[in-house]
This record gives structure tokens, C-alpha cells and sequence, in this order.
């Protein structure tokens, strides 16, 4: 599990598989008081969807990520891997001291 503040939002962006941005999305739409039901709607996709998204479940287009991340107030961002720690720095993020 990852570290997390006390809304349940993860301390770091970090994505690593697709139940990383699952719990990203999960806690911006909870910390944000929108049902899952109403997220779906906002981000024109299914709860199906929504929910197998937040579950981190394959199968989902990466269009339909980005319009639910859209929706939600996110945006994805690809970095250099090399790079990465002085991006999270530069966020102020915490990464865990497991492995990388």
C-alpha cells in the first residue's frame, strides 16, 4: 500500500501499474465529495468504466482515462525516468523508501 495523506490521496504521483492511478483518481473524486455515479456523468463515461478505472483494472482507453482525469481536475504528466526524482522534488513529494 501506498503511503497516503489523510484524505486518502496518495503523498506521491508516481504511477507504476494501473492500480497506482486508480487510487489517484479515487481519491481526488472522494477528497473532491462527488459520487461515483456523478463522476461518471461529468467525465462522459460509464460507472462501469469509472469504477473499473479506480479498481485498476486493464481495459480501459487511454482516452477515456485522460477525459476522467480531465474531468476530475488531473493531468497526466510523462517524465523522463531519469528525471524523476527531481520532478517529485520539485512537487514537494515524498517517495517511500521501497524499491523504485
Amino acid at each position: 500500500m501506498r503511503p497516503s495523506t489523510t484524505d486518502g490521496t496518495p503523498t506521491t504521483p508516481r504511477v507504476r501499474k494501473l492500480p497506482d492511478l486508480g487510487n489517484i483518481v479515487r481519491a481526488r473524486r472522494r477528497a473532491s465529495g462527488i459520487r461515483i455515479d456523478d463522476a461518471a456523468a461529468l467525465s462522459g463515461v460509464s460507472v462501469d468504466l469509472l469504477s473499473r478505472l479506480e479498481n485498476g483494472n486493464s481495459g480501459v482507453s487511454t482516452d477515456r482515462v485522460l477525459k476522467v482525469l480531465d474531468a476530475l481536475g488531473l493531468q497526466m504528466l510523462v517524465v523522463d525516468k531519469s528525471k524523476v526524482a527531481r520532478v517529485l522534488a520539485a512537487l514537494g513529494a515524498q517517495e517511500s523508501s521501497g524499491a523504485r
